[in-house]
Order: structure tokens, then C-alpha cells, then sequence
């Protein structure tokens, strides 16, 4: 039987891990750090539960659905709260419900009548056919108008990526509004036209999936995964070298000051685009050119040092309920650059899922950093505390002090796929073509999110499992 070596223990390798071994292939998981999960950490501390970094799953692929059921976590699975549907954007220094139906949208105070009468122009402006990748501020400019821009996609942008819309490609940042323009000419009939598209093929538009989360937070997913796992999972073990031999992989492992060598059929790398810029790979001398592809001996894996990846804080406050004048019973906050505030965005936390706050206190859960303040991400806790609670005093009208502060800091954060991202694209896809069983599969590939990120594993375990299929029939 052939095994596969599955280099970061994040939501990719753990999810992909999961489905090699249920596969029954032997996997060995491997993490540099101290701990499973990647991003995903939940800390429990006075009754409050602060999430270091993501706050919920969207549900937009039933391969996400499946996972939850395959590891036995259905019962411990929480959805948001209904009301957690009104979501705020900021506008003259204050929140503003977004509309969610075309009689909000005509009498909400968020746009001007001119963005509105764009709006609805949309469906007849004509669709773009080739020409040069454009990022998504061209793209929202264009076919709608630069006041929905300015106030709410530069808002959504900050929120997902904390990236910069004037860079980020529409392409790759957000596919589905390129497709739906080439599918079906406008933004607005292709989400009325492919609603019964997307209904047949299960997937499920981001912007109406179900949120969900667990009743201890996020991080109960990767603990199940690694219980799961077990002895499978290697932490605090770095690679040395990744060697491509007759027989598969070679890989050479720092664990403390033991180094190891174990032989892998496949190698799966699940880690980060910026230390894949790093990946010490090579062909063993002894093998012939023609089993170690020139492709492989002349790859240059530094291009991925170039991807951007802005650091980003996370700062969780907790505060007693009468404290905050703002009733906070929605999702959340977003704040557009335009309005000038420190913070990208706030989570209401508390209001989404219970447990996150003791009795008559919220818990509240922002962002700073990003593409638009990158140097406020890396300040010192305290002074982030405070930078915090003055943008929140303003939004949300608190008076008290915070009851609970945490934060959480990420010197490399989102990977952000900018105008130009296909160059690296095209550099993975080359190497799997031409390097037998290397694979390559995380956020920097296939989407951001975590449940893109499910979603990818669950597909490059496939993958992997296929390509091993004639090497395990031959040896049996």
C-alpha cells in the first residue's frame, strides 16, 4: 500500500487527510507550528468565546454538508440566528441596514438616487467580451457606477480579502460575478436566470448560503479531524528536503533535533502560498532525466513570494449589554475606506450564535489591517484595544469600558488574488502536469474561504486517490 505525505495541518491537509485515509490510504500529516488548524482557533476564557480568526462555514457545497455528517459533528453543529441576516453598512459615521429587497433598496439612505437609477440600468449595459483581466473596482465602475463602489464593495472587499478592490481581480477574487456577465450578459439577470442552475447542481451563491458554526466555536472541526487522524498528525516538524525519486518521494523531516526520512508515493502540499516559495525540492541525482522531468529541475517556486498577503489583527471586546446602545442583532458591520474609520469591519458574534457572551454581556469581533491600514495590524495589543473601542463607541454608541479584550495577529494573512494572479495559477498547474504526484491545494488556489477550502480538499483527495489507484493495483 503507498501512503501520501500531506505537508500543513490546516482545514485543506485535515480535510484532505480525512478522506485518503477513509480511503484507506496511509497519510502522514506535517506541521512547522505547534498546533492544527491553521487560522481556525477558538479560546474560551470568563464565559466569553473569541474566535482568532474565522466566525463561521458557509454552506455552499453539499461536499461542506457531507464532512460535517462524515466526522460525527452534525449534533454539535449551530446555524446563526435568523436575525443575523441584516447586515450594516457604514454611511455618514453610522450603521445602515442593507436593504434586502427592492423597496429597501429604493428608499434606503446607503445610496444617492443616481446609484440607484445604476443599479437598475445594470441588466442593459453591455457585457464586456475579452479584452485585459480587470480588477473589481473597473468592474463594479463599469457596469454599475463608482458610488456602489466607493460605498459598498470596497465595504465587502475589506471584509473578505481586507484587500484593496483598484487590485484585486474580478476573475479570481470573485469568479462568479466574471461567469455570470459572460453567461448571461448582466449581473442582476444572472443571478435571477441561474438561480435554477445553481439550484440542480447543489452549489449555493455565497451571498445566500447558511452560515454555521459549533457549539464551542469553529475550532471543534479541526480537534474532531485530528482526533480522527490521530498518530497521522505530526506537529512541530519541519521539511528539509522533498526529493522525487524512481519509486515516488523522498522526504527528509526536522522533528526538534531528530531528522527523518520517509518515502511517500505522493506529496501533497496544503501549507501557505508564501512558505511554498520555499519548498526545498529537488530530483535524487541518481535518477535518469527522463523519469525527473526537466520541468521539475528548472522550477523556480519563488514567484509565490510575490503574493500578497497583508497582516491583519483581530481584536474580540466583550462589553455588558447595557452598555451598547446599538441593538447589534444582526451579522454585522462593514465599514467602506471612504468613511475613514481605523477598523475594516465588526462581527456581532454574540448575536449570531449563543454562548459567546456570559449573561447580559456581547461579544464583539473586528478587523484591522488589511490592504488599506496594513501598518495599524502590527500595533501593540493595547494600543489596538483602544483603537478598537473608539471606533466602536462611535458606531454602535457604547458608554462602559470592555469587560473582555483578546487579539489575535497575523503578520501574513489573506492571500489576495490581484490582477495578474493566473501567472501562479498556470505555475501549479504546470508542475502537476509535468511532476508525477506532486499536488498542490489551499487558500492561495481554489478560494479563501474555509468552506473553499473544504471544498478543495474534498476534490484533491480524489485526485490523489485516482492517480494512486494503478500504482496500488499493480503491487497488490
Amino acid at each position: 500500500m503507498r501512503s501520501v505525505a500531506i505537508i500543513g495541518a490546516g482545514i485543506t491537509g485535515l480535510t484532505a487527510a480525512f478522506y485518503l485515509k477513509r480511503a484507506g490510504i496511509p497519510v502522514s500529516v506535517y506541521e512547522m507550528r505547534n498546533r492544527a488548524g491553521g487560522a481556525i482557533q477558538s479560546i474560551r476564557h470568563e464565559g466569553y468565546l473569541a474566535e482568532s480568526g474565522p466566525n463561521t462555514i458557509l454552506e455552499t457545497s453539499p461536499r461542506i454538508t457531507q464532512l460535517i455528517l462524515d466526522v460525527g459533528l452534525a449534533s454539535r453543529r449551530i446555524e446563526t440566528n435568523p436575525a443575523s441576516k441584516t447586515r450594516y453598512l457604514v454611511r455618514y459615521k453610522r450603521p445602515i441596514a442593507m436593504p434586502d429587497s427592492v423597496r429597501a433598496f429604493l428608499t434606503t439612505d446607503l445610496f444617492s438616487l443616481r446609484a440607484k437609477l445604476a443599479f437598475f440600468r445594470e441588466p442593459f449595459v453591455p457585457a464586456r467580451r475579452g479584452g485585459p483581466e480587470e480588477s473589481i473596482a473597473d468592474f463594479v465602475s463599469r457596469r454599475i457606477c463608482p458610488e456602489f463602489l466607493d460605498y459598498a464593495v470596497d465595504a465587502l472587499v475589506g471584509g473578505i480579502y481586507a484587500g484593496d478592490p483598484v487590485n484585486l481581480s474580478v476573475r479570481h477574487a470573485f469568479p462568479k460575478l466574471q461567469k455570470l456577465e459572460e453567461e448571461y450578459g448582466s449581473l442582476v439577470k444572472g443571478q435571477l436566470l441561474g438561480a435554477r442552475k445553481r439550484k440542480r447542481s447543489g452549489e449555493i451563491a455565497k451571498n445566500s448560503a447558511q452560515a454555521f458554526s459549533f457549539d464551542e466555536g469553529l475550532e471543534v472541526l479541526p480537534k474532531r479531524l485530528c482526533e480522527i487522524l490521530a498518530d497521522s498528525i505530526h506537529l512541530n516538524t519541519s521539511i528539509n528536503r522533498i526529493t522525487q525519486t524512481s519509486s515516488g518521494w523522498s522526504l527528509e523531516l526536522r522533528d526538534g533535533e531528530r531528522v527523518i526520512r520517509s518515502d511517500f508515493s505522493a506529496v501533497l502540499y496544503a501549507g501557505t502560498a508564501f512558505n511554498l516559495a520555499e519548498l526545498p525540492i529537488e530530483c535524487a541525482t541518481s535518477l535518469e532525466r527522463t523519469a525527473c522531468p526537466d520541468e521539475l529541475r528548472r522550477t523556480d517556486f519563488s514567484p509565490f513570494s510575490e503574493i500578497r498577503h497583508p497582516p491583519v489583527s483581530s481584536v474580540v471586546l466583550g462589553y455588558r449589554r447595557r452598555d451598547v446602545a446599538h441593538p447589534c442583532s444582526g451579522f454585522g458591520v462593514l465599514i467602506p475606506k471612504i468613511e475613514g474609520f481605523d477598523i475594516l469591519g465588526t462581527i456581532f458574534s454574540s448575536s449570531l450564535f449563543p454562548n459567546r457572551a456570559p449573561a447580559d454581556h456581547i461579544t464583539l469581533t473586528s478587523y484591522i489591517g488589511g490592504e488599506r491600514n496594513s501598518t495599524l495590524a502590527s500595533l501593540p495589543s493595547e494600543e489596538l484595544f483602544d483603537l478598537t473601542h473608539r471606533a466602536l463607541r462611535t458606531l454602535l454608541s457604547i458608554r462602559g469600558s470592555p469587560t473582555f479584550r483578546h487579539h489575535s495577529f497575523y503578520p501574513k494573512a489573506i492571500p489576495q488574488y490581484n490582477v495578474g494572479y493566473d501567472r501562479y495559477n498556470r505555475l501549479m498547474n504546470e508542475i502537476e502536469d509535468k511532476t508525477q504526484n506532486l499536488f498542490f491545494a489551499g487558500n492561495y488556489r481554489h478560494g479563501i474561504s474555509v468552506g473553499d477550502s473544504i471544498v478543495s480538499a474534498c476534490n484533491i483527495s480524489e485526485r490523489i486517490e485516482k492517480s494512486l489507484i494503478p500504482i496500488q493495483s499493480f503491487g497488490s
